[in-house]
């Protein structure tokens, strides 16, 4: 089967879609120089220049850079370098992505969205927000655990991480708990003083940030 594509880029994210579709798309090296369309899934700093390149057929993976020319896909979700199950995982368009690979993602399961150019900025922080910054967040948590000695047993943080986005899934915001949820100060101000800096603010400033 001659390929549809070619992903430019061995990262995590290049290698886990390559393994998903297979012989639709070839993966190379970000150095080659194939014909055809093109998906980028290289780091950012290199897109405009490899953009540049392919001129008119090229697609990238870039969340928060906008490229005038050089049309958009981005799934939101954390790539492992494996195919996973995307089903029902957004896809967000910017720019005229064409039909073929379009449908390439669908397949997988993601679903499209139209995301005009001015607000991807936007866009990225709230993924960075409840990606990255949730991690850090899970493993700060951890990390001041282990510093005064306290080493949870079986898997630690993560049925209390993964309890909570499924309440969050199934109840929104109604599916919150805490005492910030509860209005419970003395409770708040005897965790904050437990807390060294900069973490105390963390914790005062992200429980109040929901009102």
């Amino acid at each position: 089967m001659t390929p549809e594509f070619t992903i430019l880029g061995r990262g995590r994210a290049g290698r886990a879609l390559a393994a998903a579709w297979g012989p639709r798309a070839a993966l190379l090296d970000h150095g080659a120089r194939p014909e055809g369309l093109v998906l980028l899934a290289v780091p950012d700093r290199a897109l405009e220049r490899l953009a540049a390149e392919f001129p008119g057929r090229c697609v990238h993976l870039s969340g928060s850079l906008d490229l005038p020319g050089a049309p958009c896909a981005h799934p939101l979700t954390s790539f492992d370098g494996r195919a996973r199950d995307w089903t029902g995982t957004p896809l967000a368009i910017t720019g005229a992505v064409p039909d073929g690979l379009r449908r390439a993602f669908g397949d997988l399961g993601f679903v499209a969205f139209d995301l005009p150019a001015e607000l991807k900025p936007l866009y990225h922080a709230a993924a960075v927000l409840s990606s990255g910054h949730a991690a850090s967040l899970w493993l700060g948590a951890e990390s001041l655990l282990r510093a005064r000695g306290v080493a949870l047993p079986g898997r630690g943080l993560l049925p209390l991480a993964e309890a909570t986005l499924r309440n969050v899934a199934a109840h929104g915001a109604a599916g919150r708990t805490g005492p910030f949820v509860r209005g419970d100060e003395a409770t708040i101000a005897r965790d904050a003083e437990a807390l060294p800096e900069p973490w105390r603010q963390i914790f005062l400033n992200l429980g109040r940030s929901l009102g």
